[in-house]
């Protein structure tokens, strides 16, 4: 009997060991699950709140993403409609289908750029001369949403800055294409309003974020019952074996 109470000793030290760690992984995804949804919490606060004016130039070099990132804003200025890029996107504008989103400076009557998101359209409205009623001209009102400059990874395609074709949406190299100073360190995306012709369709920040933290908590702790099951099933083999 004791012989086989030895023999269970070391099994027994593993399962703790591993059963701890994934315990332990358990709990850090409930506590993501807290983190993510408080992050969803604020950035719906931030992006249903009434627009509110577009920070001063002179607080731009002060600004950090996360203080910003979803803020809700509006300004006005005038669309530099001859210096548009284009950001591919797989899919966009409520459809499953390739498009662009527009990517325009507007120059501000305060002064300095800011690099506005108008929205999707779809690969057939990608050349300007396709949505020729959208290019608004003269003073312009816009609201939308203030968004940080967009990483790349090692999969991100090169930009092709001489066709006006981007595949991240970074306003600092889209300001540097086109010689623009004073340039906001954001873009902003411009709110779901009604524009002629009915391209670019605003509204293209995507607002819905996975929350799957709970599931894979679940998952970690079931592995560490599970493995402690298997341990018992094993350990009560052994010792019922020693008895008989």
């Amino acid at each position: 009997m004791r012989s086989r109470l030895a023999r269970l000793f070391w099994p027994f030290v593993f399962a703790c060991a591993v059963g701890a760690v994934l315990a332990g992984l358990g709990v850090w995804q409930m506590q993501r699950l807290a983190w993510k949804a408080g992050l969803i919490a604020q950035i719906e606060a931030r992006a249903k709140a009434p627009p509110e004016p577009l920070p001063a130039m002179a607080e731009w070099p002060k600004l950090r993403p996360e203080a910003y990132e979803y803020r809700h804003v509006e300004f006005d200025g005038r669309f530099e409609n001859d210096k548009e890029a284009l950001i591919f996107r797989a899919s966009g504008g409520g459809r499953r289908e390739p498009g662009y989103l527009v990517l325009t400076p507007l120059r501000l009557s305060s002064g300095g750029y800011v690099i506005v998101n108008r929205g999707y359209a779809p690969a057939d409205r990608k050349e300007p001369g396709a949505r020729m009623a959208g290019e608004i001209e003269g003073e312009t009102h816009v609201s939308g949403l203030m968004r940080q400059p967009e990483p790349r990874n090692s999969f991100t395609p090169a930009d092709d800055p001489a066709a006006g074709l981007y595949f991240t949406r970074d306003p600092a190299l889209i300001a540097a294409h086109f010689g623009l100073a004073e340039a906001a360190p954001f873009s902003v995306d411009a709110d779901d309003a009604p524009v002629p012709g009915g391209w670019p369709k605003g509204g293209a920040t995507e607002l819905a974020f996975p929350n799957n933290h709970l599931s894979y908590a679940l998952t970690w702790f079931g592995l560490a019952l599970g493995l402690f099951g298997v341990f018992g099933a094993y350990a009560w083999r052994e010792l019922k074996s020693s008895s008989s």
